[in-house]
């Protein structure tokens, strides 16, 4: 019989109340370290469906799943019901970031594990997880990374799933922010921290700023090349560039702005940084060849330094896809470099002409500056 109760505008649904015993056998791992996974989902569709197949699968299993219906328009929640998951269900739509909260606060694992609904996991996720903690116990919090064969065969959704998956791959693994797509950390840990910043209210930089914060007060972040997720979204071009841009690059560099940390990591390693200088010296070569032809050899140069600067990255592409798909990939990643380097310039003007670095509104309407208590966080 499905039990329900509301609290606070959510609607907090389940199977049946397990006892703490029937809780802790459940995972078939120690109860110090029996996991919890929480799903944010939001029209989740057939991939939501996949995802909750996926941890159906799982051996050990978790010992709870909790799914957070996130304004659900399309009926996942029923569909998580019929997984046998706990169900909880907000009225209108509030974000991730703020699902995952309640779906922490609702969860009595040791280790919360964060899951996107566009995922499938592999059938050992949660003996990954367990191993990274019981490896090191002085540990916060772990993450994986996107596995190298996206489920959709388009070319965006190929390039920019395996762009994710290199990314990570050749990431430090002490490191110095923190993933919600496939993320697990010690729930005393995330509570005390006072959860994600729930003022982004779209899918945005809020794990990022929580592995800010996470690190900034001590807490040991690590990398787990192996733990893999395939990602199942399909990208096109409006909705790569929208993400991309206003939800990835603008409040990114609102939250490098505040702050004043360029760790040299992922997406903002030094590599990329010069490259983005790079492209923007090519635009204007490009333009002045108009005025100046000589020009070509300073177009030249550029571009033999930009793939020379990217090789492994495209040797990668290469090794996976071809030469034809490696060779397509490189203007959409000099693209990248380029609404990537607009972003952290609309951001700095934004900033002094403000004013005020601790305190700012970015453009996926974040205000910035505050944790989720309302507080400024630390």
């Amino acid at each position: 019989m499905l039990g329900g109760i509301e609290k606070r505008g959510v609607a907090y649904l389940s199977g049946g109340d397990l006892g703490e015993a029937q809780f802790n056998s459940m995972s078939r791992t120690s109860p110090e370290l029996s996991i919890s996974v929480i799903i944010p989902v939001h029209k989740g569709g057939e991939n939501f469906r996949r995802c909750l197949s996926s941890l159906a699968a799982a051996v050990p299993p978790p010992s709870e799943i909790i799914v957070v219906a996130d304004g659900d328009a399309d009926g996942s929640w029923l569909l998580a019901k019929e997984f046998g998951t706990q169900v909880l269900r907000t009225a209108t739509r509030g974000g991730p970031a703020q699902a995952r909260n309640l779906g922490a606060r609702a969860a009595r694992g040791a280790l919360l594990f964060f899951v996107d609904a566009d995922v499938t996991l592999p059938v050992d996720a949660m003996r990954q997880v367990v191993a990274a903690f019981t490896g090191e116990p002085d540990l916060a919090a772990v993450f994986g990374s996107y596995d190298d064969e996206p489920a959709a065969t388009n070319f965006l959704s190929q390039y920019k799933n395996l762009f994710h998956h290199y990314v990570h791959q050749t990431a430090r693994e002490e490191a110095s922010t923190f993933w919600g797509a496939c993320g697990a950390i010690r729930r005393e840990v995330f509570l005390a921290l006072g959860g994600f910043d729930e003022q982004y209210r779209w899918p945005s930089v809020e794990d990022i700023e929580f592995g800010y914060r996470l690190t900034r007060g001590g807490g040991k972040i690590r990398l787990r090349r192996t733990l893999q997720v395939k990602h199942l979204k399909r990208w096109g071009i409006t909705s790569l560039l929208k993400a991309d841009f206003r939800y990835r690059a603008l409040p990114w560099t609102a939250l490098v702005l505040r702050e004043r940390r360029l760790p040299d990591d992922l997406n903002l390693r030094l590599s990329s940084r010069v490259s983005v200088v790079l492209t923007y010296g090519l635009l204007v070569a490009g333009v002045s060849v108009w005025w100046w032809p000589e020009s070509f050899v300073v177009v030249g140069v550029i571009v033999l330094l930009l793939l020379a600067l990217n090789a492994p990255l495209y040797r990668f592409f290469w090794r996976k896809r071809g030469l034809w798909f490696a060779a397509q990939t490189v203007p959409w990643h000099w693209l990248y470099y380029c609404y990537g380097g607009l972003a952290f310039a609309c951001g700095l003007v934004t900033s002094l002409l403000r004013g005020d670095s601790s305190m700012k509104t970015n453009a996926a309407g974040v205000r910035e500056g505050q944790s989720p208590s309302g507080k400024h966080p630390g």
